[in-house]
């Protein structure tokens, strides 16, 4: 498979009902973003590497990458791809691994300036990509039908993506800059 078609160079791409599009596109921007959020994930995994004490947190990281690829397949036009996978109880699997690592910090009293270590920080930056294609998302849900089982996802994965900073700062005591006004 080559990696260059020539086809793009108009500045259109296919999506995968094979619809040519602008690379504008409200749609190409949606899952544009879902890529680039599964790259900073990427980078997350490399940083975790064999981390004993963080190995649960990567067991779960590599999960979410791999629903990220359906959810960008569902978004680039391929909309039976969505049913392969079960949206609903990964989002109920986050709420149960939020609660389990906010029980092992401290109480979260004032804002937090994203930081910390490095995955703690790769983290917030994931986050805010993840909130970043929530928008993109609800835009594109204003324009065109999107499956309300992938917005709620992407919603909390932004809140595990926070918790999961937090707990990687934690278990690598790295100290969070508490904002102070």
């Amino acid at each position: 498979m080559p990696i260059y078609t020539k086809t793009g160079d108009r500045g259109k791409t296919s999506l995968f009902s094979g619809k040519r599009v602008l690379k504008s596109d409200l749609r190409v921007e949606t899952y544009g973003t879902i890529d680039e959020l599964n790259s900073i994930i990427g980078v997350v995994v490399v940083h975790v590497g064999g981390k004993k004490d963080l190995k649960k947190l990567k067991v779960s990281i590599l999960e979410i990458q791999n629903t990220l690829f359906y959810i960008g397949s569902y978004l680039a036009d391929l909309p039976d791809v969505i049913n392969d996978i079960d949206l609903e109880g990964k989002t109920l699997e986050f709420e149960g691994q939020i609660d389990e690592m906010t029980e092992q910090m401290p109480k979260l009293t004032s804002f937090i300036i994203p930081g910390g270590g490095e995955i703690g920080a790769h983290l917030h930056q994931a986050r805010t990509i993840t909130r970043r294609a929530e928008r993109v998302i609800i835009k594109l849900s204003q324009k065109e039908k999107v499956d309300a089982r992938v917005i709620k996802y992407v919603n909390r994965l932004s809140d595990l993506f926070f918790t999961m900073s937090r707990y990687a700062n934690y278990i690598e005591k790295k100290k969070e800059t508490i904002w102070e006004r």
